[in-house]
């Protein structure tokens, strides 16, 4: 989707058969992509871009693209020749490129974008060690599945990262990736086209994950940032379908065994200042959004609250959000207050506070890092709950080796534009 789970050492097996595209040798969490960057935990068997754009739009925000015939989930697709991913990645680049300049007619040219966009290149040259290391492995390693195609839309791909031994089904997590609601959505959808493609891309992983070798009793969700809320968002519109008895899924929330929220926003309507005084300017936002009158409706915080949601809470998995507390882009008081409201409606949620740690520190600076990674602990401890010999093996995991040089991540944090 879009672009993920960040990591915890867990066993060797683990750490071998789901290595982070953060760090080709070292293993994060499940599977991972990155949107601007993301990682995964070690037990994911695919991670991918599951926030691309399909679906529908509210009555006065049409859809900006068509909808697809037909409910069904897509069928998988073989893996492409490396030939036919660079004419991918040019068709992507010149979408991209035409979509950029789109972008720009709503920001403008002003002096605070221009300051962004400017410590965005310095942020990312001074990571760029370790981010060449992570395209390598995503380009050559036997382990990743590019691109698979699991809608009808132009950017309807996902990834999947594999073990390198598939001795049994294996535990997934499907990683929703994020990006402002804008990197690889708008303005080719909207909201509801994004939570519409996340929702499509979920249905194909359970249906399709287990002839990949993943165990599809044993699926996680997770999300980070912009692809946390839509990931959330997902969640919560299928509980509420299956609370009303309607027969047309192609998924269940019943097959998702646990939801992990990184640095995410949940209620739309306490953040539309915060995020203006950020960059993205409220008109923007409510462009994306389909006008102020969605914020609720696009606010899972605001929907598990309302009563036409009592029947759905008890259908919701365990859910756990993480969030540090010197996130500026995304206050954590978002993922508290979510936190709070869930557990006033009866459903199972924890958070989990990171001192110190900014947007990116959890799923880009620390995994860059090496060594210990206590969110990816976090997540495989979660993960492995029920199997003691999985848990025997991430009690003495491998070393992670650093990809980036500590004075370049020093830099970098003091200059991130997030």
């Amino acid at each position: 989707m879009t672009s993920s789970l960040p990591p915890v050492h867990a066993s060797p097996d683990l750490d071998r058969s789901f290595p982070s595209p953060l760090s080709p040798t070292s293993s994060p969490s499940s599977s991972s992509s990155f949107d601007a960057d993301n990682k995964i935990a070690d037990v994911h068997l695919l991670s991918g871009d599951l926030s691309s754009n399909n679906g529908r739009g509210t009555a006065k925000h049409q859809p900006r693209r068509r909808a697809a015939a037909g409910g069904k989930p897509a069928k998988p697709q073989r893996q492409q020749s490396f030939g036919q991913d660079i004419g991918h990645a040019a068709s992507e680049t010149y979408l991209l490129t035409r979509l950029t300049i789109t972008l720009l007619r709503y920001l403008g040219v002003g002096y605070r974008w221009i300051t962004r966009l400017a410590a965005l290149a310095f942020y990312a040259i001074l990571l760029m060690p370790g981010f060449l290391q992570v395209a390598y492995y995503y380009f050559f390693s036997s382990q990743v599945r590019r691109s698979i195609i699991y809608g009808y839309q132009p950017r309807n791909r996902l990834d999947l990262y594999l073990p390198e031994n598939i001795d049994g089904p294996k535990p997934v997590v499907a990683f929703v990736t994020g990006g402002a609601w804008i990197i690889g959505n708008f303005p080719q959808g909207t909201i509801s086209d994004m939570v519409s493609d996340a929702s499509q891309g979920i249905s194909f992983i359970c249906n399709n994950i287990s002839e990949y070798g993943g165990d599809p009793n044993r699926i996680y969700l997770m999300g980070q940032s912009a692809g946390a809320h839509i990931s959330a968002c997902v969640l919560v519109e299928q509980a509420l379908k299956e609370a009303r008895g309607e027969e047309t899924i192609s998924w269940s929330v019943s097959q998702i065994k646990g939801y992990f929220g990184l640095s995410g926003g949940y209620n739309l309507c306490k953040l539309v200042d915060h995020f203006n005084n950020r960059g993205l300017y409220r008109s923007l936002f409510l462009s994306i959004m389909e006008g102020e009158e969605s914020l609720q409706l696009f606010s899972p915080e605001v929907r598990v609250q309302d009563l036409s949601f009592k029947d759905a809470v008890s259908l919701l998995p365990p859910i756990t959000l993480f969030h540090g507390t010197a996130d500026y882009s995304i206050p954590s008081t978002s993922s508290q207050t979510f936190v709070d409201a869930l557990q006033r409606v009866g459903a199972q949620a924890d958070l989990i506070l990171y001192e110190g740690k900014t947007h990116t520190d959890l799923f880009l600076q620390d995994p860059l890092r090496g060594g210990k990674d206590d969110l990816f602990d976090h997540l495989v401890a979660v993960i492995h709950a029920d199997d003691k010999e999985a848990l025997a093996k991430d009690a003495t995991p491998p070393p992670r080796r650093r990809l980036v040089p500590e004075v370049l991540l020093r830099l970098a944090g003091h200059i991130s534009p997030f």
